[in-house]
């Protein structure tokens, strides 16, 4: 066996990529997150954003690729670990002392992970295919017209007047549905309690995490994570209060 494939079936391998593909997944859905939070502006600065991710083309593929990549060798590492701690873990004894001592993200770690990939497919058929919700989205939905140009780093990417999809009024018109609103919201809330215990234990196999900073980096994670949980809250729970609202031209051409 040469060396690639001793390091994927060794433990300290696996762990690595997990780590890896963690760190770039938690930069994902961070970044997922800021363009998300668009919606709270001006319409032109989502369906904008929308816009130019979908002129990107083979990029925006490569990119789709290998996130894709990332949350298989993931969840694959993270399976191959439970199973071989299971075995090697043995005794009931031992398996009653670690519960007690493990938090509580880290007690649901894989199962926390089970549901978000859960919702993820959902979430892409939703918004990303329109094969959910369908009749609501690509079908009955006019497409927005830019009443300005979108700008990336200063340089035009969007322009005004150009007809794009109106992703603003598609994500309200899905979270307008409590069921989902509330699937979105436990979803997200069992993600960062997987972030919570994913984000600590990364560091720990990289080697960045030591006693002296232990208690800070779980601080800053809590942080994090809360304030990740509150960012993804903030959009189902304004549309379903109201503060978030169709524009009157999108509402008049609803089915």
């Amino acid at each position: 066996m040469n060396l690639f494939g001793r390091f994927f079936c060794s433990t300290i391998g696996r762990k690595v990529v997990m780590a890896v593909t963690g760190i770039i997944l938690i930069g994902f859905v961070i970044g997922h997150l800021v363009g998300n939070l668009q919606i709270f502006e001006e319409a032109d600065r989502i369906n904008g954003y929308a816009q130019f991710l979908h002129t990107l083309g083979p990029v925006l593929w490569v990119m789709r690729i290998v996130l894709l990549i990332c949350v298989v060798l993931h969840i694959w590492a993270a399976t191959v670990l439970t199973l071989e701690d299971k075995k090697a873990r043995g005794s009931v004894g031992y398996h009653s002392t670690t519960w007690i001592k493990a938090t509580l993200a880290s007690r649901y770690m894989r199962w926390t992970g089970y549901v978000v990939l859960a919702f993820i497919v959902y979430h892409l058929a939703q918004f990303t295919l329109g094969t959910a919700q369908s009749a609501s989205f690509k079908e009955n939905l006019p497409e927005y017209t830019m009443t300005a140009d979108y700008h990336v780093m200063g340089i035009t990417v969007v322009h005004a007047g150009a007809h794009v999809h109106d992703v603003r009024s598609m994500v309200i018109l899905g979270f307008s549905n409590p069921i989902i609103a509330c699937f979105y919201i436990l979803a997200v809330g069992l993600l960062s309690l997987h972030l919570l215990h994913g984000a600590q234990s990364l560091f720990q196999t990289l080697g960045l995490k030591n006693s002296s900073w232990a208690k800070t980096l779980r601080f800053v994670v809590t942080l994090g994570c809360l304030a990740y949980f509150l960012g993804n809250l903030a959009i189902p729970a304004s549309v379903l209060s109201g503060n978030l609202k169709l524009n009157s031209t999108t509402a008049s051409s609803k089915p």
